[in-house]
Parts: C-alpha cells; sequence; structure tokens
C-alpha cells in the first residue's frame, strides 16, 4: 500500500477507538464526528496529494491536536484555512485557524515547500486525537494526555501501539523529532528508552511557545529547526 493508504486505513482504524477517562476529561475524535465525512474527504485528498507513493520518511510528533484544530480537520498542524487551499474542499463548519500553526508554515517553507516537506516528513502526535478537560469555572478547554497521571496511564498502552502501527507505513526510525520540549519530550523518550521506537529523538520548541512567548527570538528557533531537520 502507498504511505497515503496507510495513513488513511490508521485514521479509520481510531475511527472505532474507545476511551474511559478519568471524571472531566474527554476525546476528540474527528474520525467518527458529526463532520466525519467531510474529514474523510479532506484527509483522503490531502494525504493523497502529498503521500501517494512509498518513499519512508522521517517522523515529527506533536503531544496531542488542539480541540479546535487538528483535533476536527483530521490532519495534524493543519489548520481549517490552509487545509482549504490545499485539497479545495470548501471548509464551512468549522473554519478554525491554528495560531501555531503559522511558525510550522515559515517552517515548510524555509524547507523548501508542501511538496519536498511531506515527501521527506510525516507529521502526528503521540496521543494523535484531541483531548479536553472541563475546568473549574465549567469551560472545555485544551488538554495534553501528559496533565493528569491517572489519564496517561489510561492512555499509555494505545499511545504504544499507535506509534508501532504509524513506525510500519515506512518511517525513517534513525531520528524522531518531537515538538514539545518539556513533558512531552520526557515522556516519549522514556518510552524510547523501553522500546526503541528511534536511535535518537530531538526535541523542538513548541510553536505556540515560540510565537506567543518567544517571538522576538523566532529566527533563532526558525535556524535550530532547520538545521535539525536538513541533519
Amino acid at each position: 500500500m502507498t504511505f497515503a493508504n496507510q495513513i488513511l486505513q490508521f485514521n479509520e482504524e481510531l475511527a472505532h477507538k474507545t476511551f474511559h477517562l478519568p471524571g472531566g476529561f474527554k476525546v476528540i475524535n474527528p474520525y467518527k464526528g458529526n463532520q466525519k465525512q467531510q474529514v474523510k474527504e479532506i484527509t483522503t485528498a490531502f494525504y493523497q496529494k502529498y503521500y501517494n507513493d512509498i518513499k519512508p520518511r522521517r517522523i515529527i510528533l506533536g503531544s496531542s491536536p488542539a480541540r479546535k484544530g487538528s483535533a476536527v480537520t483530521g490532519v495534524p498542524f493543519e489548520d481549517a484555512k490552509h487545509l482549504q487551499s490545499e485539497t479545495n474542499i470548501f471548509i464551512d463548519e468549522f473554519y478554525i485557524n491554528k495560531s501555531s500553526s503559522g511558525f510550522l508554515y515559515d517552517v515548510i517553507n524555509n524547507y523548501g515547500g508542501c511538496e519536498k516537506f511531506y515527501a521527506d516528513f510525516y507529521m502526528n502526535f503521540v496521543f494523535p486525537l484531541g483531548l479536553a478537560r472541563t475546568n473549574s469555572k465549567g469551560n472545555e478547554v485544551n488538554c495534553n494526555y501528559y496533565e493528569n497521571k491517572k489519564l496517561q496511564e489510561i492512555l499509555r498502552p494505545f499511545i504504544i501501539n499507535t506509534i508501532r502501527n504509524q513506525l510500519d507505513f515506512g518511517i525513517d526510525t534513525s531520528v524522531c523529532y518531537c515538538i514539545g520540549s518539556g513533558e512531552n519530550y520526557t515522556f516519549l523518550s522514556q518510552l524510547n528508552d523501553e522500546y526503541h521506537f528511534f536511535n535518537t529523538i530531538i526535541p523542538l520548541e513548541h510553536p505556540r511557545f515560540i510565537t506567543q512567548y518567544n517571538s522576538k527570538n523566532k529566527d533563532k528557533y526558525m535556524a535550530k529547526y532547520m538545521k535539525a531537520l536538513r541533519e
């Protein structure tokens, strides 16, 4: 099967996953939600455009998709506006932009554009579905798999299996790039010490950290990304 077909099959399998989470937490699964048909059309168009081959790629892993970003569009790190231009599919009912995606588009452009970037890299998340929790005010907010120890323990077997499944796509396991140089990197490194998924893991600062708190040093972080990805 092509790389694209393997990704789409993986997503289809995610559609059937159920989780029993601690109170106040929930999973956002774009592959079985109200928008699942549109998500299927979008993901099919995107992956067949850039991954319709059997070429090995290196993997880039974030922590988990934002509940109003990739967790609804189904394509990691791609916001709705960009996906609409990439796939020519009108995305109306969840036209949401993810603030940190802008930095990653700059990374992709500096690398040589989408065709070159996606020919070399496959992006996803350690936990590939969206997570949300209810805060003290009763509002639903973004959540990461590592924010709660009980949550992490419940999700750990699933995370291990999904990493293994994705490696079978034809991933170059010599290196993994970890977006999130704190807890995401710590957890992924611990898993790697135990299961030896990758020869090495390179941590990269999260785009949100860069754009919201260190925008004046954006060029420095861009240079770090470029150096890591081009080695």
